[in-house]
């Protein structure tokens, strides 16, 4: 008994409380240490890759493998809108200024029930300036746009060259039929090509 009243003496006398209130103090003090220590990452975890649960997503789906871009080249808005994420053997392309870039590594965001979902298959340049997710905004059409709005989509445009893939182009319909016209000229010309 000598050795827990030495103690309890020692505290009153260094802290001026009372053991009880001392060993409240020191227990929530190291909940709060526990607590905020666990908000950051060590240096040693911050370039680790996350831990998923194997749990995650519904009823325990897995995850697709990765597989490579498919390169489309040059297609039209006609086209793009059949790579809208309805298909799952077909990748998510999304067209950003006349830039196709494939966009199915974010199936979450881009895919069907994702929070980007309207823009999957589409042109989607005056959305992204203005910031919006209204559908007759989802267009490529530039005109009228500030300054500022530029620049938000120009920021737009380098996150998704940095994220996704490039894979083709947007091409007008009238292009392609130009195209197509002149393909079919030069096989009446020269039949033996």
């Amino acid at each position: 008994m000598g050795f827990y009243s030495t103690i309890t003496n020692q505290i009153s006398f260094y802290t001026g409380l009372s053991p009880t209130a001392f060993f409240t103090i020191a227990f929530l003090t190291f909940l709060v240490y526990r607590t905020v220590s666990a908000m950051f990452v060590s240096p040693q975890d911050f370039n680790k890759p996350p831990v998923v649960s194997a749990r995650s997503g519904s009823l325990f789906e897995v995850a697709e493998p990765r597989r490579e871009p498919v390169q489309v080249g040059e297609i039209t808005e006609a086209e793009l809108r059949l790579y809208n994420g309805s298909d799952k053997s077909k990748p998510i392309l999304i067209s950003v200024k006349g830039q196709i870039y494939d966009v199915s590594e974010g199936r979450n965001f881009y895919g069907p029930g994702g929070s980007y979902t309207m823009f999957a298959g589409k042109e989607c340049s005056r959305a992204l300036a203005l910031l919006s997710f209204k559908p007759q905004d989802i267009n490529g059409n530039l005109e009228g746009l500030d300054e500022s709005e530029l620049t938000i989509l120009e920021d737009w445009e380098y996150k998704f060259i940095e994220k996704y893939p490039k894979v083709g182009r947007l091409v007008s319909e009238e292009r392609t039929q130009q195209i197509e016209q002149s393909q079919e000229d030069n096989l009446k010309l020269n039949p033996n090509e």
